[in-house]
């Protein structure tokens, strides 16, 4: 037979043991929340600032750019030029065999639309802005841009022709929003 006193020496245990139980979990709670709220200003840090999430994209208004018309705008702090090209430019790029080049690489897959050119305007060699942007720079042999620093000529789709640069013009990530807008990055 189980005395009183022994039976409320059994029910004290059983309440301290619960109490101990609840003391962990609650303290165990609240330290993991502390930790959490103390590694969370660490942690945000480390995502981009604002002015860098503004410069990822640009986008540009197609519409005021006339055919043979060329604009530069600026996308991650690089110069990035906007070709409107016409009929003769088009076929001037698609003509070229790709064995006649030095960084083979079809007309085809370094546009989305025929007419327009996009491309960042860095010169592979050495990182010049090549001239042909405007009517009254030299456009090089090829009718593209011309790179004066070093003398590499690219031609109306933005491939290297002739002289030091290794590769073509390089083509940014880019998406049509409509006809008339493009989202560059």
């Amino acid at each position: 037979m189980v005395s009183s006193a022994d039976a409320a020496l059994s029910t004290s245990d059983s309440d301290e043991k619960s109490r101990r139980d609840f003391l962990l979990v609650a303290t165990s709670t609240i330290g993991g929340l502390g930790m959490a709220l103390a590694a969370w200003p660490l942690i945000h840090s480390m995502n981009p600032a604002k002015d860098t999430l503004a410069l990822s994209t640009t986008e540009v208004d197609l519409s005021p750019i006339e055919k043979g018309q060329s604009i530069t705008v600026v996308w991650q702090g690089k110069p990035v030029f906007v070709r409107h090209r016409t009929a003769d430019e088009i076929e001037q790029a698609r003509s070229v065999s790709n064995d006649d080049l030095a960084d083979p690489e079809s007309d085809e897959d370094r546009v989305q639309k025929a007419e327009w050119l996009i491309m960042v305007g860095v010169c592979t060699h050495l990182g010049c802005i090549p001239l042909g942007q405007k009517s009254s720079e030299p456009k090089g042999e090829f009718g593209g841009w011309f790179c004066p620093c070093h003398g590499s000529h690219y031609d109306t789709s933005g491939r290297i022709r002739k002289g030091p640069a290794p590769k073509n013009l390089a083509v940014p990530g880019y998406v049509f929003l409509d006809d008339t807008t493009v989202k560059i990055g």
